[in-house]
């Protein structure tokens, strides 16, 4: 076959904390091909790139001998690391490509992905031959020009931004700075939803949730925002990245890409007894991190969150290695958003259902997940008793909208006896 008849493929290499992970391959017809490097697979104190490819984790040699190749979207371990909705199509129209390009966009995100993993684009004679011959024998080309020149107008949902915050002022992350702060914008289709995430996380860090530092920012101190359309409201929420530490990569990986599931996948696809096993057979303190898993399911129901899906729960690697479950993120009370809504994300002792719920399902969701009830029940009696105590008073001085508040405490008084909220005392 001559050269002029070879696939043309754009190769990335793909590393995390300065350690070669391999090289990912886009071929012009649309397939994607990571192939793991022998270095990495035969390295057992490399870090952790997936769960599925720790040492611990079962078939995990087996998983990464084989080149991970799929059409058009990337394998979903990378696939996640992309954003969703209409930031995706925000990047895509600035780069002018389909939305659905997964390999370009990756490329063009590469350098401050969420947790450690850096893409690379590579020079055509760079990439080893092995990596050309996946699929038939393929001839290495050059990227195109990966810049996007930030004119953009598109109406949008809730838009976040990574930012780098200096003096009181957020600016878009780019030319290697990494961002610190993840930003989000005031929703163009439902109001207040900045105060509504700001005042969700509090309560759910007043109850013994593990919450990274947040705040509320005023719009005229974020610079180079994009030509993005804006309701009239004040503040954007601002959430500490915990994947980031003075400039420095924390891996992280939700568990849609844990459980090897596409992002359309997120609500359909597995049930908190998974997540549970996950959590209590494979991190680093299992016991520990189902305790605050259990507390954070309760808090999500409490505060009538029906979005805490797969991409909502994450391990993260603070030394590298050995996963951990992150610290909260993503809790809002969508309730006050969408009528009628009275279930959570996912099956939790065979139900959805937010004013069915009781303790004997968090016990189903224990035995199920293989993890001790009496080392459960504790942790779920204490959020309760906090709840109770605390959340009444204070959800009156926080900054959430009132009807939003009305809404929230409407939903304390129809929950089962076990998590009911009294607001009349």
């Amino acid at each position: 076959m001559s050269s002029n008849t070879k696939d043309e493929v754009r190769v990335l290499g793909l590393s995390i904390h300065g350690v070669l992970i391999g090289y990912l391959a886009g071929y012009k017809n649309g397939r994607n091909v990571l192939s793991i490097s022998d270095t990495f697979q035969n390295t057992p104190e490399r870090p952790t790139f997936s769960l599925i490819t720790h040492p611990k984790f079962p078939n995990a040699a087996k998983i990464m001998a084989e080149p991970w190749s799929r059409n058009q979207r990337l394998h979903p371990v990378l696939s996640n690391l992309l954003p969703e909705g209409a930031l995706r199509e925000l990047i895509a129209q600035g780069l002018k490509v389909h939305v659905d390009n997964e390999f370009y966009i990756f490329s063009y995100l590469g350098r401050d992905l969420p947790g450690a993993i850096e893409a690379i684009p590579m020079e055509p004679e760079d990439v080893p031959e092995y990596v050309l011959s996946t699929h038939g024998k393929a001839a290495a080309v050059k990227f195109d020009n990966l810049a996007q020149n930030n004119r953009f107008s598109l109406a949008g949902v809730q838009m976040k931004f990574s930012m780098k915050e200096k003096d009181g002022r957020y600016n878009i992350s780019k030319g290697g700075v990494l961002g610190d702060w993840i930003i989000k914008t005031p929703s163009t289709k439902h109001k207040f939803v900045p105060l509504n995430e700001y005042t969700a996380m509090a309560l759910a860090g007043l109850v013994g949730v593990d919450i990274p530092e947040i705040k509320l920012v005023d719009l005229d101190k974020l610079d180079n925002l994009p030509q993005i359309n804006l309701p009239d409201e004040q503040q954007a929420f601002a959430i500490k990245r915990f994947d980031r530490d003075d400039g420095q990569r924390i891996h992280m990986e939700d568990f849609a890409q844990i459980l090897v599931k596409y992002p359309h996948e997120k609500y359909t696809s597995a049930n908190y007894e998974a997540i549970g096993k996950v959590i209590y057979n494979f991190s680093g303190d299992g016991l520990a991190d189902t305790q605050q898993f259990a507390r954070r399911l309760l808090v999500n129901i409490l505060l009538a969150n029906g979005d805490a899906h797969l991409k909502n729960w994450s391990f993260w690697y603070p030394d590298k290695t050995t996963p951990r479950l992150s610290p909260a993120y993503d809790i809002v009370t969508t309730n006050v958003y969408i009528e009628n809504e009275t279930q959570y994300a996912l099956n939790l002792g065979k139900t959805k259902a937010w004013y069915v719920v009781t303790m004997a399902h968090f016990q189903t969701w224990a035995d199920k997940s293989g993890i001790p009830w009496r080392a459960i029940k504790p942790h779920l009696d204490d959020t309760m008793a906090k709840a109770r105590k605390l959340w009444p008073e204070a959800l009156i001085g926080l900054p959430m909208d009132d009807s939003h508040k009305a809404g929230l405490r409407a939903h304390w008084g129809k929950l089962q006896s076990d998590f009911k909220i009294d607001v009349t005392k």
